[in-house]
């Protein structure tokens, strides 16, 4: 048996301390039903200190403004999470339940490996530029637009890919010169004070740029957050619901929000495809089965062309009867349980209403009889579904593809789009230009075109309508944590480095 190097403390003002009340929570491998470990149990009491800790280490160190620290602090921090990545793989795997194989990727390996990218942005970002000279009001002046961190950001992070979403978060705001607390998700504690370990430990990371506060209630530490007017950004991933209560909650100090929220991602599959490329297209639907559905960009509607229909329905069926799920640990599965007991009862519900409102239950639908323990769901594959009926509209979280037949070109568009989400979506055909044509049609931040994959540390990641406000990833993501100053100066100053 492998022993988990779980961290149980918090990282506050560059000590890794317990909860000032004591309290603990139990960390629950959703495979096994089982604590792994306990955690420390923050109140707001511990929030408090780590928003002050964070707070005096923006306004008082030279966090912000001495570049080439910052690089060599965050270099270190890359380096050992790169040495401990057999440490943290089982880890990962325990307490989120993702398949192994997803370690060896987007839960872990690649997060590693394109955390260089947010490191080179402070070398590489445009800082500073100059407008040309100017004539105002009689005075001709040269102009510089200077970019700044803001200050103190908040992260809230979910439990789906925590590790890969703390990076994402943390990486860009500490490049950028801000100082960060990040909340984690209560049901995935340990792929943030892991990182908080390694920072106090391994780094020359200053007290209080990075502090790492976990609890068992998730909601009066983030509202918290939220409320406190010494914290200046808000970055949260999340559900829509909750994004839309910070959103509120954050007008009263005008602080910055950015919300990485929801998704009901449509695949459409064009009628144009030779035999090979629609089985393979259309069998790859199954994939939304990857760590049981749990992923907000997943496209879990499919659109099948009405003359092609029965064509692919008989294929998602033999693929969704096949699709390997189990033990996480397993390398062969690549589907596990889903994150908790509640979120399984979510997902049984959302099964039942799709089957009382008309859509054909083909494959899955309850609990697993071989698995006596775990909060697993069996693949799930509903067709003839309604476009406006429940399951094609909100947002299940598990492992549950909703199969709608489509007339033509525009009755998948209006389909695609017939959504209060716009986060992401695919669309295949044998032509790359008509897919694109469609594709730009769809109402969503991200598209993949003919297998083409949008994902990567440089490119921008998040959604139209209910889906989010803002980026990340990328230029825009590194934005989203700089202020912008413009400054006026005699025009003999143009173009000096001042």
């Amino acid at each position: 048996m492998v022993e988990l190097a779980g961290e149980s403390q918090m990282l506050i003002n560059g000590e890794m301390v317990d909860a000032l009340s004591g309290k603990t929570f139990a960390n629950i491998n959703p495979a096994t039903e089982e604590a792994i470990g306990e955690i420390a149990d923050g109140g707001i009491e511990d929030v408090d200190r780590s928003v002050a800790a964070a707070r005096r280490a923006f306004d008082e160190t030279n966090w912000a403004t001495d570049k080439a620290f910052r690089k060599k602090c965050l270099e270190q921090l890359q380096s050992a999470l790169d040495r401990h990545r057999e440490d943290l793989r089982p880890l990962i795997v325990a307490e989120v339940g993702t398949p192994v194989a997803l370690t060896h990727a987007v839960q872990m390996d690649s997060c590693i490996d394109d955390f260089s990218y947010d490191i080179g942005l402070i070398d590489n970002f445009e800082w500073e530029r100059d407008l040309p000279i100017h004539e105002f009001m009689g005075m001709t002046s040269a102009r510089k637009v200077i970019h700044e961190p803001i200050g103190v950001v908040a992260a809230i992070t979910p439990w789906n890919f925590p590790f890969m979403l703390n990076l994402s978060k943390i990486g860009p705001a500490l490049a950028a010169g801000n100082t960060v607390i990040l909340k984690p998700a209560p049901d995935t504690p340990w792929s943030a004070s892991f990182i908080g370990r390694v920072a106090a430990e391994e780094t020359d990371i200053p007290a209080g740029v990075l502090n790492v506060v976990t609890s068992a209630d998730k909601a009066a530490v983030g509202e918290f957050l939220v409320a406190d007017r010494r914290v200046d950004v808000i970055s949260f991933t999340g559900s829509s619901q909750v994004g839309r209560r910070i959103m509120a909650q954050g007008a009263d100090t005008l602080k910055r929000v950015f919300l990485e929220l929801g998704g009901k991602s449509a695949n459409i599959i064009l009628d144009d495809l030779d035999e090979n490329s629609f089985k393979a297209n259309v069998g790859s639907g199954a994939m939304i089965c990857m760590h049981a559905g749990q992923g907000c960009a997943i496209t879990t509607r499919m659109l099948l062309p009405s003359s092609r229909y029965d064509e692919g329905v008989a294929i998602l069926e033999e693929g969704f009867a096949n699709f390997p799920y189990g033990d996480p640990a397993d390398m062969g599965n690549l589907m596990g349980p889903l994150i908790n007991a509640t979120q399984r009862e979510r997902v049984l519900g959302f099964i039942e209403t799709g089957k009382s409102e008309g859509a054909r239950l083909l494959a899955g639908g309850k609990r697993p009889e071989h698995l006596k323990k775990g909060y697993f769901v069996e693949p799930t594959l509903f067709v003839d579904v309604d476009p406006d009926s429940t399951i094609a509209q909100e947002e299940i979280f598990g492992p549950v593809l909703s199969v709608i037949r489509y007339e033509d070109d525009a009755d998948a568009v209006r389909i695609a789009n017939n959504s209060h989400y716009g986060l992401s979506g695919s669309v295949a055909s044998a032509s790359l230009e008509r897919a694109m044509g469609i594709a730009r049609q769809i109402r969503a931040g991200t598209m993949s075109v003919n297998g083409g994959l949008y994902f990567g540390p440089d490119s921008p990641f998040g959604g139209y309508k209910d889906s989010g406000i803002g980026r990340e990833h990328g230029l825009e993501g590194f934005a989203e944590y700089l202020e912008t100053k413009t400054v006026g100066l005699p025009a003999d100053a143009a173009g000096l480095k001042i």
